[in-house]
């Protein structure tokens, strides 16, 4: 998914970049990195794999001067893990230009041969991201003009939302020039921007991923940035927006609401907190209705995400509510872990089963989503070895039946524990007696009674709807024999790994 902030201020930002780093550090813990320009328009730049706390020293912060930057966490979805892959990326022409992408291109194989053979351009990565630098610095380049006007910054976006095809939220910097943050037509990333009243009444601007990032930094919420939308916020902090799409429309990710986003962002006018209650609410009421026969003693969720759903489902159905497990805060999420025995491995080191909510009980675990189902089953078993006497199972999101495509790291539908299988045979799969989704309509009603210009959102994963195009069975068959390809590579470092490991035991 990853997680970008660019902020333009009247000091030094390179420690309100890393603290907005942090707080983002749920949407990517793969790698991290920063740029700022100093006093003298060169760009200052660290990167690396690992979190933001072990990327960033203090001696590569002292380093990260100047007024003006952005940020990055990265969650890799194309290309690889490998540390030259990490973001911001940089090109030195036009003027200097670097770049920092949350999201998915789903035309990046055509796009890599017209930056080569069109602008003469070479990529040195297999990131998508740097495809979409190289193509914006392209566009930047057909103007022989200097300085850039915000026209001129505006109609070279306008171009590229006509190129490039998926999902895009982008933050960049153009020396001599500014910051510049754009999103797809689409909306299907998300974006924000806020601003800061310092001393002398000057104002900082900054856009994120997320408006917690703003939160942690009082700097105030103005808006969404909007689907296709360009902001362009020059050096000396004068604010330039404009719709650079022809045809643009609000489909933001559904998944954001069920388990990307924190609890306390206001993403596309939506309360995330507010959409799970409502989740849990609409879920709760279809297991009232359905499950009228079922003897629940206890409502118990898998933390973190479901909690405010499971809370909301144990008020419907009267039933206590209780924190089952315990939760090591310093092992990651295991979804956005790279590769599948990394993700089983951490599962046990990630929760713990407190016996005396779970012994001689019927228990009903809520989960925010089933996914590959590996987590589920090793909990189910977990839950089982504490004394359960009957484990049931809410998912607050329907069955997960399509591979994503627009930046969430399940792209191959075979590795989907929904895919070709009944509700009765995920339940036999992961070892629940019983198991109930949420109704999808009830899901996309949780989060746009919120906000009525919120017409549609980004389903695909569960109703197989690709609304950017350019999406057929061909397509999906090369993206799931190059995640084959990636997923042997990896299995092959983990494999490494483990003997490393247990050598050392």
């Amino acid at each position: 998914m990853c997680g970008v902030v660019g902020i333009v201020g009247c000091s030094a930002v390179n420690q309100s970049i890393y603290d907005a780093l942090t707080v983002l550090q749920h949407r990517g813990q793969d790698a991290a990195g920063i740029v700022t320009i100093d006093n003298q328009n060169r760009f200052r730049l660290r990167k690396a794999n690992g979190l933001v706390k072990d990327v960033f020293q203090e001696h590569h912060m002292q380093r990260l001067q100047g007024n003006l930057g952005i940020g990055h966490v990265r969650y890799p979805t194309a290309g690889s893990s490998s540390p030259s892959e990490a973001q911001p990326f940089y090109v030195n022409s036009p003027y200097g230009i670097t770049l920092a992408h949350n999201g998915n291109l789903t035309n990046t194989d055509q796009l890599r041969n017209k930056v080569f053979q069109l602008a003469k351009r070479h990529v040195n990565t297999n990131s998508d991201s740097e495809v979409l630098l190289n193509i914006f610095a392209n566009e930047l380049d057909k103007f022989p003009t200097f300085p850039l006007t915000a026209d001129n910054i505006f109609s070279a976006i306008h171009n590229v939302h006509s190129i490039i095809k998926g999902a895009y939220a982008c933050v960049a910097i153009i020396i001599g020039h500014g910051l510049v943050a754009f999103r797809d037509p689409y909306g299907i990333r998300p974006l924000v921007i806020g601003k800061r009243v310092v001393e002398n009444q000057k104002v900082e601007y900054m856009v994120a991923s997320e408006s917690v990032a703003l939160d942690i930094l009082d700097f105030e919420l103005i808006r969404d940035v909007e689907p296709g939308e360009a902001i362009y916020i020059t050096q000396d902090g004068q604010l330039h927006s404009k719709q650079c799409s022809d045809n643009y429309k609000y489909y933001p990710c559904i998944f954001e609401y069920v388990y990307f986003a924190r609890p306390d962002s206001l993403i596309n006018g939506v309360s995330v907190y507010q959409s799970r209650i409502e989740m849990g609410k609409k879920l709760g009421e279809k297991i009232a209705k359905e499950w009228q026969n079922v003897d629940i003693d206890v409502v118990i969720p898998i933390p973190e995400t479901s909690c405010d759903a499971a809370l909301e489902i144990a008020r419907i159905l009267n039933k206590p509510y209780r924190q089952g497990f315990v939760k090591n805060r310093y092992v990651g999420r295991t979804f956005i872990m790279p590769g599948q025995s990394a993700r089983r491995l951490s599962v046990r080191r990630k929760l713990n089963a407190n016996r005396i909510e779970f012994e001689g009980k019927n228990v009903l675990l809520v989960d925010d989503s089933i996914v590959r189902g590996t987590t589920s089953k090793e909990i189910l078993e977990m839950v089982r070895s504490v004394g359960a006497k009957k484990v049931y199972l809410a998912s607050a999101a329907p069955e997960i039946r399509h591979p994503n495509v627009y930046g969430i790291d399940m792209p191959v539908a075979s590795e989907l524990i929904a895919y070709n299988r009944t509700v009765d045979e995920i339940a036999q799969a992961i070892g629940a007696d019983k198991l109930i989704f949420q109704d999808l309509s009830d899901l996309i009603d949780s989060i746009t009674e919120q906000n009525s210009n919120i017409h549609h959102l980004e389903c695909s994963v569960f109703d197989g709807i690709y609304v950017t195009g350019g999406i057929d069975d061909s397509y999906l068959l090369s993206l799931e024999q190059k995640r084959s390809e990636s997923k042997k590579l990896r299995t092959s470092k983990e494999s490494e790994n483990l003997e490393i490991y247990n050598e050392g035991q």
